[in-house]
């Protein structure tokens, strides 16, 4: 399974940080699991760290069965509108937003 993140590095703006997690609940996670091939969505908020940086205001995890799912995504029309979404919520954000791709183990074992 392949899992593909977006890391929201930074904080979110003083005062807006209800704003942000509305936003994304409301406007965002639904587009996200329209997402084609997308087989679970999750939306990750840093609470605690035993470092002060970097600080993670959301990572976005979304598992696809391959990595050809996550190309399809990318080429989506629903794709599409969550970027012109999420151009919208970076306005409350202060940082950068980069994905990563990761490979995981189907199993529970640690390989």
């Amino acid at each position: 399974m392949f899992i593909r993140c977006a890391f929201f590095e930074g904080k979110v703006k003083p005062g807006r940080e209800e704003a942000f997690a509305t936003f994304v609940k409301e406007r965002l996670v639904p587009l996200w699991t329209q997402f084609p091939g997308a087989e679970h969505v999750r939306v990750l908020r840093q609470r605690d760290s035993d470092t002060e940086q970097p600080h993670y205001a959301m990572v976005l995890a979304i598992q696809y069965p391959s990595q050809a799912a996550i190309d399809e995504a990318l080429k989506s029309e629903v794709r599409a509108k969550s970027r012109a979404e999420t151009a919208e919520l970076v306005k409350m954000f202060e940082g950068r937003i980069f994905h990563t791709v990761f490979e995981a183990a189907h199993d529970k074992t640690l390989a």
